[in-house]
């Protein structure tokens, strides 16, 4: 799926995934090439998908962003963990409780430690979650998401991704962004992407 749509004097890319070399990373390259306003940019659909890069755009913009840390073999326990290999997905994560089980999976998204790893410690209470923001919107009614969803559109204009979050309490901390497929989403989110794409995104 791939629509280009204008709106606000820009040209939006909805795609289900920006990856670097995918054809709507060259979609968007053609549109800067040309000299076109282009969202989002070839710029910042790359760091939007490597987890240490976007949380620390995300902190310098002020934007909530779980405490995080690169290692290739200790991860605090509990931990929240992302590979950073260049095969490693930011949709790929997975939750460290205990040593012995944290070694299997520390082996794993290193490939027997010949990369890093960013870890997140977690701490008493956290609640890992997950929203799809479509334009800035998302249509997950719990605290603090849809201004945690309008923040990191302001800052990334990713028209569609994945904003993985921990909640304490009433708080949200941004975790990480990914693509989002669109056979995932729900009735609401497509009639919502639906809307943008008819140019009806107020109704």
């Amino acid at each position: 799926m791939l629509y280009a749509i204008e709106l606000d004097g820009a040209c939006h890319i909805i795609s289900e995934d920006y990856s670097y070399k995918s054809e709507t990373y060259y979609s968007i390259l053609r549109q800067e090439m040309d000299g076109r306003t282009v969202r989002p940019s070839s710029a910042a659909v790359l760091d939007a998908y490597v987890v240490p890069i976007c949380l620390e755009r995300a902190h310098l913009a002020g934007i909530p962003v779980c405490a995080w840390g690169i290692s290739q073999g200790y991860a605090p326990l509990p931990s929240l963990v992302y590979g950073l290999n260049y095969f490693a997905s930011s949709a790929d994560y997975a939750v460290i409780h205990d040593s012995e089980k944290g070694k299997e999976i520390i082996k794993h998204i290193t490939n027997k430690g010949k990369y890093p790893f960013c870890f997140q410690k977690l701490k008493e209470g956290a609640e890992i979650q997950s929203t799809v923001s479509i334009f800035g919107k998302t249509t997950d009614t719990g605290p603090g998401s849809a201004e945690l969803a309008s923040r990191v559109y302001d800052l990334f204009a990713i028209p569609l991704v994945t904003i993985v979050f921990v909640r304490y309490g009433g708080n949200c901390c941004l975790s990480s962004l990914s693509p989002t497929r669109y056979s995932r989403l729900s009735a609401a989110e497509r009639t919502l992407v639906a809307a943008y794409i008819s140019h009806q995104e107020f109704l």
